[in-house]
């Protein structure tokens, strides 16, 4: 009985350690200002396209946050590697972390865009549950009408870690003709092939997805690291509105 007792208090101990050294890095980590290497490895799936339309200078842009209709859905994204590999708290009750990162990018993607003259714009549902991907208040319905205006949409992901996702990179629009705003954000982020997994939801409504990166090491790390968020977020918000200004005549 003794044995077993000390045995459970060991493996307490151990656990306790573990927890404390993972939370430490998560949370304590200095911030490294080196956008290839926080958002870690790009997509290497074979992709032809080259996005050589031109487009206008004010073309009106709409950044919509992936999964911010379909929590508690088979899509809500993914919790990413702390929490579902090392048992982290997620950072918001009822809502995937990839959503809440998402949120936050989206927010400061307009902002920054706004500030540089762009003419940005974003969506949020509000409703986290909308069970039908037509109902005209989805991500999807707001971006294809955007689009079929001439609007240029775009769903900002964050990939699944590990061998659960690809990497960074831009899925252009299912027929539309790949522009140079699609062109600048690949030579950025990487891109997709335009059939990837058969055609997504998005695309195949004209609207683009950026996969930032996998949602894990480094990048997952000084999101989550209240001393790094929001230069993270900065950086990252200012990466992808940098592209846009690249693309534009």
């Amino acid at each position: 009985m003794l044995r077993n007792k000390l045995l459970d208090s060991l493996k307490l101990i151990v656990f306790l350690i573990a927890f404390y050294t993972i939370s430490k890095i998560y949370y304590t980590s200095n911030f490294k200002e080196d956008f290839d290497l926080i958002i870690g490895e790009s997509s290497n799936i074979h992709a032809t396209w080259v996005g050589s339309t031109e487009v206008d200078k004010n073309i009106p842009i709409l950044i919509l946050a992936g999964h911010a209709d379909s929590q508690g859905l088979a899509g809500a994204g993914t919790p990413g590697e702390a929490v579902d590999k090392f048992g982290l708290n997620p950072m918001h009750p009822g809502i995937s972390d990839e959503l809440f990162w998402n949120l936050k990018l989206q927010k400061s993607i307009v902002k920054l865009g706004i500030k540089k003259g762009l003419n940005i714009s974003s969506y949020d549902p509000g409703i986290r549950n909308i069970d039908d991907a037509n109902d005209p208040r989805t991500n999807w319905s707001v971006g294809k009408r955007f689009a079929k205006r001439g609007g240029y949409a775009i769903e900002i992901h964050f990939d699944a870690y590990g061998k659960h996702g690809v990497g960074s990179g831009l899925i252009p629009p299912f027929s539309d003709q790949p522009n140079k705003l699609d062109e600048s954000i690949a030579r950025t982020f990487g891109r997709f092939p335009v059939l990837f997994r058969g055609g997504l939801g998005a695309p195949r409504r004209q609207i683009r997805v950026l996969e930032i990166g996998k949602l894990e090491g480094l990048l997952e790390k000084n999101l989550r690291n209240l001393k790094t968020r929001k230069k993270t977020i900065k950086l990252l918000a200012t990466e992808i509105v940098q592209a846009f200004l690249n693309g534009i005549i």
